[in-house]
């Protein structure tokens, strides 16, 4: 019994870490497991591997072996040795390792950005499945609506009580719309089989009411009932279709995660926002400071400075030092001194080896070249400078535009929920009036379409709004 208590509790365990699983872990796994972003990190991790790269020229060793023993005054000369170590001019070696080390974190900050842009696209993602699945909670709300006005409208043309069926309305239009709690990860049929026995409950119900109504002895109509099946209807076949276009959007949730695309997938039914717009002025300044982007073209400039240093110190000369080593063996004593022909008379050589130190110096003469490559890297800076400013105003332009929606958006939430709230009242004192006494019943369908469209569109404006902030966070970076 303990071990059966001890697995239904690990069970239950799992199943509310599972359902808990937020955003924040959402992009974390992105983040670790998706391609394009493991490639763009190693990308950046080779570019460090430059800094390591900066070092002196390697040594050169020249070996000569005569194949005749070379006769000189002091032996016979058999072969030599020499090696030579070039040094560039003084400052040459930091100066390239300034520069590897600026590009190394310019493609850091564009790891960054892609960092960045996949955040905001997994993100977007999961709002886009978070809308989908409050468009579907809202429909099947407003679902029970229609149901409990096909009711009301049922007894009223049988002339029955319709006490009953009034607050039956109320109630359904007061319900706040809560999700479903469905799994984004299930087969997709789950409301949609939920959708298809509901409507044969409710042709199999509406069927024996129709045959029981007979000719109708209230005072409500006939087209009353028959105009409500009919949008019954295409609710019901709307949820379906819902449900069927939660799938390719869960297979792209899934591909940005670098996981299978029909792994399950937890959305949280609440969209809800604390953020605080207070900080705009202290937001773009950090959006002007932290953005990898300009970051990146900040280190690039910084790297073709040094670029032009290094055009410099390519100009002065280069120096050498080395060592020059010469092996000769003993020679004999040649000819006879003082002989009629003195010029065939050598004396013996001792043979003893020589080492010479030697110092060379490149002449970097042809100044035309190393001008050249001081004007290439000034022209790229002054490009990229540019090209930093231009981004920079349309940071600044974008950071505008992106706040008056969040804040057109806000404007919008806050009369939407009162248009909500007027329009619920209004649906209930219709549906009253029409029990009681016999008021048009357009105007209760019209007030129904109103509502409906206030919720979608209460809806919409939240996503929007959370698109809109995840754009704020993706201009500030990470």
């Amino acid at each position: 019994m303990l071990k059966i208590i001890s697995i239904l509790f690990l069970l239950i365990s799992t199943i509310f870490q599972t359902e808990a699983q937020s955003l924040d872990q959402y992009l974390e796994e992105a983040t670790e497991n998706n391609p394009g972003i493991q490639s763009s990190f190693k990308q950046y991790q080779a570019s460090l591997e430059r800094t390591n790269q900066v070092s002196l020229d390697n040594p050169q060793l020249n070996i000569g072996v005569f194949t005749r023993p070379m006769e000189l005054l002091m032996g016979n000369q058999r072969a030599e040795a020499s090696v030579m170590q070039m040094f560039p001019w003084f400052g040459m070696l930091k100066t390239q390792k300034d520069e590897a080390t600026l590009m190394a974190e310019a493609r850091y900050e564009e790891f960054r950005q892609q960092r960045n842009v996949l955040l905001y696209q997994v993100k977007e993602t999961y709002f886009q499945l978070q809308q989908l699945q409050n468009t579907i909670d809202i429909t099947a709300s407003n679902l029970e609506i229609l149901k409990s006005l096909e009711e009301l409208a049922i007894i009223r043309y049988q002339g029955g009580n319709t006490s009953e069926a009034v607050s039956s309305v109320s109630a359904a239009v007061r319900r706040p719309v809560l999700s479903s709690q469905q799994s984004a990860g299930d087969d997709g049929m789950g409301m949609a089989g939920a959708v298809s026995s509901s409507s044969s409950r409710t042709s199999s119900s509406g069927a024996s009411s129709m045959s029981s109504m007979g000719s109708g002895g209230g005072s409500g109509k006939l087209t009353d009932v028959l105009r409500l099946q009919v949008q019954i209807k295409a609710l019901e076949s709307d949820l379906q279709q819902m449900e069927v276009d939660k799938r390719p959007l869960m297979a792209k949730f899934n591909q940005l995660l670098g996981r299978e695309s029909n792994e399950l997938v937890n959305i949280e039914p609440t969209i809800s926002t604390e953020k605080e717009l207070g900080w705009n002025i202290a937001f773009l300044e950090e959006v002007l400071e932290t953005n990898p982007i300009l970051l990146m073209l900040e280190k690039e400039g910084l790297a073709f400075q040094k670029q032009g240093e290094m055009a410099k110190l390519e100009g002065k000369p280069m120096f050498g030092l080395g060592l020059n080593y010469m092996m000769f063996s003993p020679r004999p004593e040649m000819g006879v001194p003082g002989g009629m022909n003195g010029m065939d008379y050598m004396p013996a050589g001792m043979g003893n080896n020589m080492l010479m130190p030697m110092a060379t110096m490149t002449l970097p003469i042809y100044r035309k070249k190393y001008k050249a490559m001081e004007a290439e890297s000034k022209i790229y800076w002054e490009a990229n400078e540019m090209q930093k400013e231009d981004l920079q105003r349309n940071l600044e332009t974008e950071f505008e535009s992106i706040l008056a929606s969040i804040q057109d958006a806000n404007r919008k939430i806050k009369l939407l929920e009162e248009q909500i709230e007027l329009t619920e009242q209004t649906m209930e004192l219709s549906v009253t009036s029409y029990a009681t006494e016999g008021s048009s019943f357009e105007e209760i369908l019209s007030i129904q379409r109103e509502l409906l469209e206030f919720r979608l569109n209460l809806l919409n404006t939240k996503i929007e709004r959370e698109i809109q902030f995840a754009k704020l966070e993706t201009l500030v970076g990470f």
